[in-house]
């Protein structure tokens, strides 16, 4: 059993997805993507594969909704892994109409379990991420509780983003870059937004317009940041090509709250990566 806030009864945060709670109409897409996955690496490579994402909780929309992988490698990713991930990727896509693009993550084993990435990529795959292949690497991993120290190092590295998505902003020539980066600008804020007060509100959620209201919650004397997060949550799930949402996301709202995630809960510890989005 756990409670309404994704939190399990001694207080840990609850694994959110299941392959039970996979769509009918998603259920294709989820059996090719295990199979796909296990033809393109041996078990000489691959670990274990993960789901995450809509599909998985369960709240995916065909037609628009995206399919979200995350592998688990033996040894670092090396040059032939990303070709083959890609080539996943694009085969998925195109075979199936359920899908709105296919997106893998590649990571050894070594950096996923790290000390360093306990309270990021670990806390993200024990948490975040359903089995789809192999041993579960959540056996090797803590139970996460909603602690200043996992909202630190889950989003205290916003203010890394923004170069990146000013530059691919400015660079983008058609609706479809830019509806691609305002969705993932908008996820990443919204997130970044409910991580910030993730440890007054006790729980764990990843529904963007939950996130949005939990974040509305604790910061009732700004209702134009209040009202800015539930457009990138809108976004988040209707990207737009609209240059002045863009511009909002990530000239406005972005920067007021990396430097609001930095005074409140600090910066992340540093990579040797840049961050993903």
């Amino acid at each position: 059993m756990s409670d309404g806030r994704g939190m399990n009864p001694d207080g840990t945060i609850r694994r959110e997805g299941s392959l039970s709670r996979v769509p009918a109409a998603f259920a294709p897409v989820v059996a090719a993507a295990r199979a796909r996955i296990a033809a393109a690496f041996d078990g000489a490579r691959l670990h274990s594969a993960y789901i995450y994402g809509s599909i998985p909780r369960g709240t995916a929309v065909p037609g628009v909704s995206d399919l979200d992988l995350l592998l688990a490698l033996r040894a670092g990713p090396t040059e032939a892994d990303e070709t083959a991930a890609r080539a996943v990727e694009a085969g998925l896509d195109a075979s199936f109409g359920q899908i709105d693009g296919v997106g893998i993550l590649l990571f050894g084993t070594d950096t996923l379990t790290s000390e360093l990435e306990r309270n990021d990529l670990g806390f993200f795959l024990a948490c975040l991420c359903t089995p789809l292949l192999g041993e579960d690497l959540a056996v090797r991993l803590p139970r996460y509780r909603p602690t200043p120290l996992l909202a630190r190092e889950t989003n205290g590295d916003l203010h890394l983003s923004l170069p990146r998505w000013r530059r691919r902003a400015a660079e983008a020539t058609t609706e479809c870059e830019r509806r691609n980066l305002s969705r993932g600008a908008a996820r990443r804020i919204v997130r970044s937004g409910f991580t910030l007060v993730m440890p007054q509100w006790g729980g764990w959620t990843s529904d963007l317009v939950e996130s949005a209201e939990v974040f509305a919650r604790y910061y009732p004397d700004h209702p134009e940041r209040i009202e800015q997060m539930r457009v990138a949550a809108r976004t988040g799930r209707t990207p737009s090509a609209d240059p002045s949402v863009l511009a909002m996301l990530i000239d406005d709202l972005a920067p007021w709250l990396a430097a609001e995630y930095l005074a409140v809960h600090g910066e992340k510890a540093p990579r040797p990566w840049p961050p993903l989005l």
